[in-house]
């Protein structure tokens, strides 16, 4: 099926508009601008700034391939307004460069974001993590997260948000994009947007009568950091396996690791999360939920 039968309806989600949006405009040597898709909840993923910040560092460095990417999102951003990338190069060596991203709307920061990029080399040595042994795409649940040209299936979970389903704080996920980019920043920016998605819900899971259908009613969540590493290459084709394993919970915080591996078993990107999880505050209860943090 090709990318215009994936074009969804004006304000509709899809994977197509993602990538649109993804692909942040230059407004001058270091500075770009980007919009948003707030879906449903009319707030932005902190997922997305982060992809739009590394297209961003690729675009100011041309010629680099982007490695990693750690984000701390600090400020809800609004969907229906502008944002702003200003890139800060701060290292730029003949193999290795660095740079920062501060996100902005309206002179306000609503994120942070380091980005390590490089050059091309030759293996010295190599290896990698092996994908999990779960069930195949066909054997897993189609999960209810709609975005036109990408299909999202668990495994061995038909309701991720359910505070009865409650099982090893774990989660695995396959999902199949059309259209897969061509571009390695785009593509990259594609991986790294799925990365927060999961995390709360991995983290409840192990604890009973808690689930992501109570946040923003009796629960305060929030993504609030993203680490993401490129594993070079990163093209794919077909699925892709998402691994979310919560090491930790306490003190209101959470963490959980990732990797993304292809179906044919490669290991294309590994992540960490952090997560508020925090009982919701008698005075935000009556505060819009894409209006807290």
């Amino acid at each position: 099926m090709s990318a215009t039968e994936h074009a969804s309806a004006p304000g509709e989600s899809s994977v197509t508009r993602m990538l649109e949006i993804f692909d942040v405009a230059p407004v001058g040597a270091n500075t770009f601008t980007g919009s948003s898709d707030g879906g449903p909840r009319k707030v932005v993923d902190g997922t997305q700034l982060l992809a739009q910040s590394v297209v961003a560092v690729a675009k100011r460095l041309p010629g680099r391939s982007i490695r990693s990417a750690h984000a701390v999102f600090v400020r809800v951003a609004d969907p229906d307004q502008p944002l702003e990338f200003v890139v800060d190069v701060t290292h730029e060596g003949r193999s290795i460069a660095a740079a920062s991203v501060a996100v902005n709307q309206h002179g306000r920061r609503c994120a942070s974001v380091s980005v390590l990029a490089d050059t091309a080399a030759s293996d010295v040595i190599r290896h990698h993590a092996p994908r999990p042994r779960v069930a195949g795409p066909a054997e897993s649940i189609q999960a209810d997260m709609p975005m036109a040209g990408r299909e999202l299936r668990i495994v061995g979970v038909a309701d991720v948000n359910d505070p009865a389903e409650v099982g090893p704080p774990e989660l695995f996920a396959w999902l199949r994009y059309e259209p897969i980019p061509v571009r390695d920043d785009l593509a990259k920016a594609l991986l790294a947007h799925f990365t927060g998605h999961l995390s709360v819900s991995t983290t409840m899971r192990a604890h009973a009568g808690v689930g992501t259908s109570q946040a923003h009613h009796t629960i305060s969540t929030a993504v609030m950091t993203v680490t993401v590493s490129f594993h070079e290459p990163v093209g794919w084709d077909g699925w892709l396996l998402y691994s979310h394993e919560s090491t930790q919970v306490g003190a209101g915080m959470s963490y959980v690791r990732g990797q993304v591996h292809t179906e044919d078993g490669r290991l294309i990107a590994s992540f960490t999360q952090e997560a508020m999880i925090r009982p919701l505050r008698r005075e935000h209860s009556a505060i819009p939920a894409h209006a807290r943090l």
